[in-house]
């Protein structure tokens, strides 16, 4: 059965949530938090979206993001993901996989 397609909107805020496998620890030092929001910062600007606020958690991480265009979050999530997973293997001398699944997103509504 296909996954079911997500919905992105262009200039509409997603939350974004991504778990670490089997919620397993994904940042093990305060570098590592520090090499993530910088790889953030990058991919946010090269894949045009803008980032509002952050949480990184010791086992997962909470965006909330507008792309301008559909492609951008899905864009920004699959480079960052890739990016900083190489890290963590590299520094940690780990192999496989540090993500839990595809990432999490749903659209946020603006207060009136």
């Amino acid at each position: 059965m296909p996954r079911r397609a997500r919905v992105f909107l262009p200039e509409v805020p997603l939350h974004i949530i991504q778990r670490g496998n089997n919620r397993q620890a994904c940042f093990y030092a305060e570098e590592d938090y520090g090499f993530y929001l910088d790889c953030l910062q990058e991919y946010a600007f090269k894949t045009r979206c803008q980032i509002h606020a952050y949480v990184l958690m010791t086992n997962h991480v909470h965006l909330l993001a507008t792309a301008v265009d559909v492609q951008g979050a899905g864009a920004l999530m699959k480079a960052l993901g890739q990016r900083y997973v190489q890290y963590v293997n590299r520094r940690y001398r780990r192999s496989g996989t540090l993500w839990e699944g595809r990432f999490r997103s749903c659209l946020t509504e603006e207060d009136s």
